[in-house]
């Protein structure tokens, strides 16, 4: 099961639209994961539209419309495994020890909000990802998705994908 993981996208605000290179993955991906901050529905109607599935979560910056249209927690089993996503957890502190208390019932956690790419493991196994944003690089060098597989029970593959500054 080939996944697409996403965040931030802060759409229009931050850039006008979404990258093309990440957009011609969509159609091939057999879930899109976004862990919350689309800001605007417009982004929400089109991953919908063009996803096979697409499983997401509302985030700080998004208004009544998209938490009417979405969770604040997610789960979906993808792959064997127990998926999360959610938007906040917090700062980078004590992250692991958090989330793995505050979920203990998945194997895989998706998160947003930081805009800082994450992949570590908690005690007891939970694996954490943030993909960054797509969009919005903030403070880091790029801006940034990933994709990954799920399958049997296992995460394999898991890789950030760094995009090319936007002109």
């Amino acid at each position: 099961m080939r996944l697409l993981l996403m965040s931030d996208t802060h759409l229009p605000q931050r850039a006008k639209e979404l990258p093309a290179r990440l957009l011609e993955l969509v159609p091939g991906a057999d879930v899109v994961i976004h862990a919350g901050d689309w800001v605007d529905t417009a982004t929400l109607d089109l991953l919908e539209s063009r996803a096979r599935r697409l499983v997401g979560v509302y985030g700080n910056n998004d208004g009544p419309e998209l938490r009417a249209r979405l969770p604040e927690v997610a789960r979906a089993e993808l792959g064997g495994l127990r998926f999360g996503v959610v938007h906040e957890t917090g700062a980078a502190r004590g992250r692991e020890e958090r989330c793995a208390r505050r979920f203990p019932d998945l194997d895989v956690l998706v998160f947003g909000h930081s805009h800082i790419p994450w992949d570590t493991e908690a005690p007891g196994g939970l694996r954490l990802l943030n993909p960054d944003s797509p969009t919005d690089r903030r403070r880091q060098p790029h801006c940034t998705f990933m994709t990954a597989e799920a399958g049997e029970g296992r995460l394999t593959g898991v890789r950030l994908h760094r995009l090319p500054p936007r002109r």
